[in-house]
């Protein structure tokens, strides 16, 4: 199994910036990606970015693209989601996800973190 700890999250302006952790251990091999997606109140859980550890394959759900970044630190077996010119509907709860498939549909990873809250005020 591998156990996944995101960090980072909380209360920011319309406009401004956040960075997300996503730490992973245990079994981390058998990763080679790591995704994230969010969670608004009442809606179904979506896709945000994803990248393999490589960084040779990084995709991004198309709301986020050109405000939101990721990227890896390999030794540390840690992701980040810079998150930039934050939207209100930005606003959700942030799910690291690792899995060994590159995919936007969270049924293709086996291994999720506790979720942080990003909220987003206008």
């Amino acid at each position: 199994q591998v156990q996944l700890v995101e960090s980072g999250g909380g209360l920011v302006q319309a406009g401004g910036s956040l960075r997300l952790s996503c730490a992973a251990s245990g079994r981390t091999w058998r990763t080679t990606v790591m995704a994230w997606f969010r969670q608004a109140p009442g809606k179904e859980r979506e896709f945000v970015a994803q990248t393999d550890w490589c960084g040779d394959h990084t995709t991004f759900a198309n709301s986020v693209k050109g405000r939101f970044t990721i990227s890896r630190d390999k030794a540390k077996n840690t992701i980040y989601l810079q998150m930039s010119s934050l939207k209100p509907e930005d606003t959700a709860v942030y799910y690291c996800a690792a899995g060994s498939t590159l995919s936007s549909e969270d049924r293709h990873y086996g291994n999720w973190g506790q979720g942080t809250q990003v909220t987003v005020s206008s």
